[in-house]
């Protein structure tokens, strides 16, 4: 099987080196530990320090100030290969889990086209139940758990959590992970702060469903015809509402986004530290000079 390269590349020259690639280690491990035992991919991720250079056979995933209004994170080039942008900051250190998301989701669908038919969802007096149709899900890693609070750390680094293949199952089973870190339950759960997105062949139209306020029951909408000029992915994540959910997810708001964020900050300095003094055991002795007598 060949192994997926993805190179993390800082283009607003504003964040520190040493935190990217903190953050590209960080990404490598997830990818190589984590998302495998659930996901058939091998890949590796690493730091590109020249954002002049992006070398032969790698994806790279772009630190960026902003995006264009009817952009979101991931992207096709002229040759039909994928690769990502993230806004990023050093005033916002939330840019790491988008990171995550976005590399995650751009490993398990690459061309953003991939589809998974499931039972059908519907909204019941503000929650979320099984319907009686079928619906073909677009396969989004991360969309139903993106939100910061169910974010986790790696050496510090703050990442996405992410769905496993099950998902789509047909009915909850004990025992089984739905998403990496156990927030989601069962099949179909949209946590708050999350959405996922499909098309309802009864209609021929696309609809998502949208959960922004965990104070407000989540709501069903219709986004139309897919966009034929780009990829499934390509085209929801640059629609208004998809960018407005995705921006209210990534506030470090809520106790829980607050004291992850907290320990991320803590973990990586104290890290930082023991990188440091770690390399003092790899210098050579100094010589030590013969006194006279």
């Amino acid at each position: 099987m060949s192994v997926i390269q993805v190179g993390l590349v800082d283009l607003t020259g504003e964040i520190d080196p040493a935190l990217v690639h903190a953050a590209a280690l960080a990404l490598n491990l997830q990818v190589t530990r984590d998302l495998p035992q659930f996901w058939p991919v091998t890949a590796t991720v690493s730091y590109l320090p020249d954002p002049k250079k992006v070398p032969a056979g790698v994806w790279p995933v772009q630190l960026v100030k902003t995006l264009p209004p009817d952009e979101g994170g991931f992207h096709s080039d002229k040759h039909k290969q994928p690769y990502s942008k993230v806004i990023a900051s050093k005033s916002d250190p939330s840019w790491t889990v988008d990171a995550s998301h976005e590399i995650l989701e751009m490993l398990v669908d690459p061309y953003g086209n991939r589809m998974q038919s499931s039972v059908a969802i519907e909204v019941v007096k503000g929650k979320i139940k099984d319907g009686t149709g079928q619906f073909g899900y677009l396969v989004e890693a991360c969309d139903p758990c993106e939100d910061n609070s169910y974010a986790y750390t790696i050496n510090g680094v703050a990442v996405s959590d992410f769905i496993t293949p099950r998902f789509y199952d047909p009915l909850a089973t004990d025992g089984t992970r739905y998403s990496f870190t156990g927030a989601i339950k069962g099949p179909r759960q949209i946590l708050p702060g999350g959405y996922i997105s499909w098309v309802n062949i009864e209609i021929d139209e696309w609809q998502q469903l949208m959960y922004v306020d965990p104070s407000q029951p989540p709501y069903i909408q219709n986004i139309g015809k897919a966009d034929q000029t780009k990829s499934l992915r390509e085209w929801i994540d640059g629609l208004k509402g998809t960018k407005q959910l995705n921006k209210v997810s990534r506030e470090i708001k809520g106790a829980k986004a607050k004291s992850l964020f907290s320990y991320s900050d803590k973990r990586i300095k104290h890290m930082e530290k023991f990188a440091v003094e770690k390399a003092k055991l790899y210098q050579p002795a100094k010589k030590q000079t013969a006194s006279r007598g």
